[in-house]
């Protein structure tokens, strides 16, 4: 008889999600999600899966960030043929985020070919195309929140809002073999109390076994009020100086849109009327429009705003950057220039040519609004980096860089310590998805408040549910 789940990325790391759960002959994975930060942990990317792909009868998806989702197309393109269940916006999302993932998987490919080409060497496949992103998309099975799903004899599963971006669940898993039956939560990551637009993470109240993420468990974020005067002094340091531009490094889905939001919300306490603001990221437009198309899952503040503001620009001097023409005159513009672009860690996209004019200029700003992994661009420049390097070319760094962690949208060590306590039944813990000394901290906080012994995922852990 066998009910067990094995953890096979984001344990002992961040990126990569993916867990398999066996219930009898039935295999199910949470979450299949790519492996980012330094080169050698994306290669990982192409070794095969620890698993038969065609065994797998099914994919439950927490949300739609590449981290969680971009390599499902790997696994259909491995001979998976099954159902892939997620929330309604988590697919409309993922719709546009893995075009964009495959995207540039076929560039750098193309980019190493060449080199490869120089050297000699055999040439490399992307890891996926967009042809495969399209065969992906078609194996999708849309839910809502709060709707229960008999997803195999032995499965059941309901999604529950995150409130982490638009879409992001909750996991409750109903497993039942031979008599024995277990409810198994999965966290997915996990958004904070009170965060722009979206609801709170819903509260559960029982389980036998919870996995959750970890990847803020050995901080606090500084408090919503404390992070908006933050943001209010950078503009107004921008202000005084009279020149200089500010480039934030935004992920395409949530941040981008909260920042938008902040805006709004705080035009004119932010003095805003004097700058002129720019989202230059093509996925965050497409973003953007997905959330207009699911206003109903805002929280009754961004309702409000929305409500009120759908008819006309929320922001009336928000310039839309849709061509690539449209980006490269932004290079001319020496001061008065918000610029938000991606990618959010700055390992690509077009924040990396604003870092190349402007990144050297010590009357310039950036702005780091989420969390860099290790090994990424955003990382060094959140490190102190004095020069980065970018197409070959070393560029010292003289502009200011500002990290506001108050924006996050994970949970905190707080927050992570509230959700579990409102368990009432102090069910197993599973700590995944966190560097390893956020998850130390984390399980030396909930031993020492709540009695908790939090078990530390580590890849290729199996967990025998019966025994629980």
């Amino acid at each position: 008889m066998t009910m067990q789940i094995e953890f096979l990325g984001a344990a002992g790391e961040v990126t990569g999600s993916c867990h398999l759960i066996q219930v009898g002959e039935y295999r199910i994975l949470l979450d299949c999600g790519l492996i980012q930060g330094q080169r050698a942990d994306e290669e990982r990317n192409r070794e095969p899966f620890p698993f038969d792909p065609k065994s797998i009868d099914a994919v439950v998806l927490s949300h739609a960030h590449i981290d969680h989702s971009g390599r499902l197309p790997v696994l259909v393109k491995a001979g998976f043929k099954g159902p892939i269940y997620t929330h309604n916006a988590c697919h409309d999302l993922c719709r546009i985020m893995l075009k964009d993932s495959a995207f540039l998987n076929e560039k750098e490919t193309e980019w190493e070919n060449h080199k490869r080409r120089r050297k000699g060497l055999k040439e490399i496949e992307p890891l996926y195309t967009e042809d495969d992103v399209h065969a992906t998309i078609k194996q999708f099975h849309r839910l809502a929140y709060r709707q229960q799903e008999r997803i195999l004899p032995s499965i059941a599963i309901r999604l529950n809002d995150a409130g982490h971006i638009l879409g992001s669940s909750i996991i409750e898993l109903w497993l039942e073999n031979n008599g024995v039956e277990r409810k198994l939560i999965f966290s997915g990551d996990l958004g904070r109390p009170g965060m722009p637009i979206l609801n709170d993470p819903t509260l559960i109240k029982r389980a036998d076994l919870v996995v959750m993420e970890s990847t803020y468990g050995d901080r606090c974020h500084r408090s919503w009020q404390d992070t908006h005067n933050e943001m209010a002094e950078v503009l107004g340091s921008m202000m005084s100086n009279g020149k200089g531009n500010i480039l934030i490094p935004a992920f395409a889905v949530g941040r981008t849109q909260e920042i938008l939001y902040l805006f709004a919300k705080y035009y004119d306490d932010w003095g805003l009327d004097r700058w002129q603001i720019f989202l230059d990221s093509p996925l965050a437009i497409e973003a953007t429009n997905v959330f207009t198309h699911h206003s109903e899952l805002f929280n009754p503040e961004m309702s409000a705003l929305w409500e009120a503001n759908k008819q006309k620009s929320i922001l009336p001097n928000l310039h839309i950057s849709h061509t690539t023409n449209q980006s490269m005159a932004l290079n001319r513009v020496r001061s008065g220039a918000i610029i938000i672009a991606g990618s959010g860690m700055c390992t690509g996209g077009r924040i990396k040519q604003h870092f190349k004019h402007n990144i050297w200029r010590k009357e310039c700003h950036v702005v780091i609004t989420g969390f860099q992994a290790r090994g990424t661009l955003g990382r060094m420049l959140v490190d102190g980096a004095k020069h980065i390097r970018l197409w070959g070319e070393t560029i010292q760094v003289n502009a200011k860089i500002h990290t506001i962690g108050g924006l996050s949208a994970h949970a905190d060590e707080y927050d992570l310590k509230n959700w579990y306590s409102n368990f009432d039944n102090r069910p197993p813990l599973v700590l995944v998805h966190g560097e390893s000394a956020a998850q130390e901290k984390l399980s030396a906080t909930l031993k020492s408040e709540l009695g908790i012994e939090a078990t530390i995922a580590q890849r290729g852990q199996k967990i025998d549910l019966t025994n629980i």
